[in-house]
C-alpha cells in the first residue's frame, strides 16, 4: 500500500451504519456498553461464529441481530415489529430493480 492511502474502515456502507446506531444508542442512553457486550457476544456464541471474524457480512449480520435483540430487550422496539419491518425492507430489496432506489411498502 502506498504512503497517504487508506482502506476503509467497513466493507459495505450498511456495517458503518449498523455500528453508528449502536453507539449512537449507547451515547443516548438506551443501553450501557456492558449490556451491549453481553447481547453481542451471546449473539455471536448463538452463530457459533468461533472462527476469526474480520469484520464482514458475518459479524455484521450479528450485529444487526444483537440490536434488533436490545432494542426489544430495552422496550425500544418490539421484536414482532423489527421482525415485520425486516421482512418489508427484504421484500422490497428483493423486488427492486438494480439501481433503483429501495421503497419500503406501507405496513400491511
Amino acid at each position: 500500500m502506498s504512503a497517504g492511502v487508506t482502506e476503509p474502515v467497513f466493507e459495505a456502507p450498511w456495517h458503518a451504519q449498523a455500528f453508528a446506531l449502536a453507539v449512537h444508542l449507547n451515547e443516548q442512553g438506551a443501553f450501557s456498553w456492558p449490556d451491549w457486550a453481553e447481547v453481542f457476544g451471546a449473539v455471536l456464541a448463538e452463530h457459533g461464529l468461533a472462527k476469526e471474524l474480520d469484520g464482514g457480512d458475518d459479524y455484521f449480520l450479528a450485529w444487526v441481530t444483537a440490536l434488533e435483540r436490545i432494542c426489544a430487550q430495552k422496550g425500544l422496539a418490539e421484536a414482532a415489529v423489527l421482525a415485520d419491518l425486516k421482512a418489508r425492507w427484504e421484500a422490497a430489496y428483493l423486488s427492486t430493480p438494480h439501481g433503483a432506489p429501495v421503497k419500503l411498502s406501507d405496513p400491511v
